[in-house]
């Protein structure tokens, strides 16, 4: 229990410094492009979004490099070292002048979070049975979730109140207690001296892998497109008070958590049909985005739903676990590459949709969107398992006709 707990606090230190960023997108801009907001506010919170999308870039240059130079290293020493690094970049974004280097910090500091996840999922997934790896690995992926309702809006209200910069001071002072945690209660778990970055790549070497780091990367994009200028929505279309955005930012969080809680118990038994399910929830819970955001009751309850969505994080994440071979800490690294592909695709996509003109709402329809399109790819992995089971049964058939 200790193990995991520690695993989450990471995670919660980590899902502060990806997310905090997305409610502070108006003071970003409001500070560090004044020319830009003076001319036209919308277009500069747009391009504000480039914070994201460089951090998610990060996530996704970091997740296989990193992963793959230290697979042969105790699995507890790699995630101090990657938490410490978290806590240097990001703390570089608290002291950045100018738009530029806070960019920079963001693509920094987002070069640890994939390699930490994906570390951390396999220790905790090696703690409990076989058939209770999703509820494990969701078990770590609650700190993130937490983060969203408690983190993030907190960090939102400092924003508003004393300044952008300090909610990064906070994230920072997080992420050295993630160090703490990691270096007291983290498993320590020997080398694999059999590990090597060249039996890593092996992982890209499998279509089932791809597969279903496509599935995540689009499909998990209508998310952060929504999310990323949710702030901006509440006040520009719902026409609520600033003080209210962190609430309905919690209202996110919760549905993360409880679909983090609920959904694995699924996953377990299921785990693709489960996925299948999770993107047709997407598809239609971010369609009703645009219809609901007028109403502050009614946008509540459809962020709400949207977060139970984001469940589909933990349950690909044990789909590549079935699917990676030996290739362990690669393919779940990868994982974390393919939603920060989302997190760059997402909040790219919805801000063009915003500067051309069609509405904040319009990143529902855009969210919507790309759930669908990631439906093509999940019947495509399912067909393929159907057909290489069918394959194996097939052999064992033939050898066994073959000894009589």
């Amino acid at each position: 229990m200790g193990a995991l707990l520690s695993l989450a606090i990471g995670s919660f230190g980590i899902g502060m410094t990806e997310f905090v960023v997305m409610g502070l997108l108006p003071d970003i801009a409001r500070d560090l492009l004044p020319g830009a907001w003076a001319a036209d506010s919308d277009v500069a919170i747009a391009h504000s979004g480039w914070l994201i999308s460089l951090y998610a870039l990060g996530v996704v240059i970091g997740a296989p490099t990193i992963a793959g130079a230290v697979a042969k290293y105790p699995r507890h020493r790699v995630m101090l070292v990657l938490a410490t690094a978290l806590t240097f970049f990001t703390a570089l974004t608290f002291v950045a002048p100018t738009f530029e280097t806070v960019a920079l910090s963001r693509l920094l500091a987002g070069l640890p979070h994939g390699a930490y996840f994906g570390i951390a999922s396999l220790v905790a997934s090696s703690l409990v049975p076989a058939n209770r790896r999703t509820m494990a690995v969701g078990r770590v992926f609650l700190g993130l979730t937490v983060a969203t309702i408690v983190g993030v809006p907190l960090a939102n209200w400092l924003g508003q109140v004393i300044g952008w910069r300090w909610s990064f001071a906070l994230v920072s002072l997080l992420a050295v207690l993630t160090m703490i945690s990691v270096a007291i209660f983290a498993p320590d778990t020997p080398a694999d001296h059999k590990a090597s970055p060249l039996r890593e790549l092996s992982a890209l070497g499998r279509g089932q892998v791809w597969i279903t780091l496509a599935i995540g990367a689009v499909g998990f994009g209508g998310l952060f497109s929504v999310y990323t200028y949710l702030a901006d929505t509440l006040t520009a279309v719902t026409q609520v008070s600033p003080s209210v955005v962190p609430f309905v930012l919690s209202a996110f969080g919760v549905g993360l958590t409880v679909g983090n809680m609920v959904v694995p118990i699924f996953a377990d038994r299921a785990v693709m049909r489960t996925a299948g399910l999770l993107l047709v929830w997407s598809a239609v819970v971010l369609a009703l985005f645009p219809l609901m955001a007028h109403n502050v009751w009614l946008i509540t309850l459809n962020v709400f739903l949207v977060g139970v969505g984001g469940a589909l994080g933990t349950v690909l994440q044990t789909r590549l676990m079935d699917v990676e071979g030996d290739a362990q800490g690669l393919a779940a690294a990868l994982n974390h590459s393919a939603f920060n592909t989302a997190n760059a695709l997402g909040p790219l996509l919805g801000g063009l949709a915003i500067a051309a003109g069609y509405g904040w709402t319009s990143t529902g329809w855009v969210g919507s969107l790309l759930a669908l399109a990631s439906l093509p790819l999940w019947l495509w992995a399912v067909l393929l398992e159907r057909q290489h089971r069918a394959a194996r049964r097939s052999g064992l058939v033939a050898s066994t006709e073959s000894a009589r």
